[in-house]
């Protein structure tokens, strides 16, 4: 918005700041952080006078988590409302890169939401049934798709190898849009602890904050040998927004947590991600930088798969950092190491930019 006045103006004085990514990246950060920050605690309150007994506790989850009923959830939509505002503020809404990232974020929030409500009205942990959540999710994530391949094809860029490509034809929209759901759905199953989550969002939007603007710079884009996506480089200012909203609600999802994020945000944030991952035709790279959404996924799929065939489980409980916790880790300990391994995977999701 403030990019559409600027420019109607012909960037006059110092609104001539604002045609530079760099500072519109800064802004949007600072804007979503206080944004977040200020309407915060009146947030928290709100959503305990709603919910009442707050998010319900699984009776078979770990007995240290008892002590958290009545914490409120739909935390996510604090997030969503500082994100959203920056975003609309500082970016240029004329590229359809920005609008594809948007309707999922937005898209996934209602689907979290609906979710989230559910629970809560019927105080039970199962929600909305699974495969309607996932049908409109892939609805939501195609059309996203169609935007973006549109300007960027349907080539698969492998990490480590330059110009080693792909060409997947119309296979590359059944990846993308299960990219986009299945990474979405990972963050989701990620946030089950204080924190857990939401640090390992802001590592991954910093990482991917860097790769958006060397993919939309033609000369660095080039220099590394990654793909140019002309236009890219717009969704650094979205990953910034990330970035600051998240931080904002770490403040208040920092152990013991106040509020917790819920699908509303686990969901839209996962999808932010993986679309800004498409657009900028770093897919697999997502799969590395996002490695703890990833392994905490699958963590939970290869439980559900081998206890139905063999009676049997793989973990003592999953998603993973929940067996963690049951092998008497202490939960800031599972939390505080966790992040430790996002930080190292996006350092090596970052060394693919030039070990190429």
């Amino acid at each position: 918005m403030l990019y559409w006045l600027a420019e109607w103006l012909d960037f006059p004085g110092i609104l001539n700041l604002i045609r530079y990514l760099s500072f519109r990246s800064g802004a949007a950060v600072a804007t979503a952080l206080i944004l977040g920050l200020w309407i915060g605690p009146r947030f928290i309150l709100m959503l305990r006078m709603r919910q009442g007994k707050g998010q319900p506790i699984r009776d078979d989850g770990p007995q240290s988590h008892l002590a958290k009923k009545g914490t409120p959830t739909m935390g996510g939509l604090m997030i969503l409302i500082s994100l959203m505002i920056s975003a609309l503020l500082w970016m240029d809404l004329s590229n359809r890169f920005v609008w594809a990232c948007l309707f999922v974020t937005a898209g996934f929030a209602i689907v979290g939401f609906l979710d989230d409500l559910d629970k809560v009205t019927k105080s039970s942990h199962r929600g909305i049934p699974g495969r309607v959540r996932l049908l409109i999710e892939f609805v939501i994530a195609g059309i996203a798709v169609l935007l973006i391949v549109s300007r960027t094809g349907t080539d698969l860029y492998l990490p480590f190898f330059n110009d080693v490509i792909i060409p997947l034809g119309p296979f590359y929209y059944v990846f993308a849009m299960v990219l986009i759901v299945g990474f979405g759905n990972a963050v989701n199953l990620t946030d089950g602890l204080d924190g857990l989550a939401t640090f390992p969002v802001v590592i991954a939007s910093l990482a991917f904050l860097l790769i958006v603007y060397l993919s939309g710079n033609a000369v660095f884009a080039d220099y590394l040998g990654i793909p140019h996506v002309r236009g890219a480089g717009e969704l650094a200012v979205f990953a910034a927004a990330i970035i600051g909203a998240c931080l904002a609600f770490l403040w208040f999802n920092a152990p013991p947590a106040a509020v917790f994020m819920g699908d509303t945000g686990s969901l839209a944030l996962g999808g932010a991600l993986a679309t800004m991952a498409v657009t900028a035709q770093h897919e697999l790279v997502l799969v590395l930088i996002g490695g703890l959404f990833v392994v905490e996924a699958l963590s939970v799929i290869i439980q559900v798969f081998w206890y139905k065939r063999t009676g049997r489980r793989v973990f003592r409980m999953a998603p993973i950092h929940h067996h963690f916790e049951q092998l008497g880790w202490p939960e800031s300990t599972v939390v505080i190491r966790f992040w430790i391994v996002s930080i190292v995977l996006a350092l090596a999701g970052l060394a693919t930019l030039k070990l190429r």
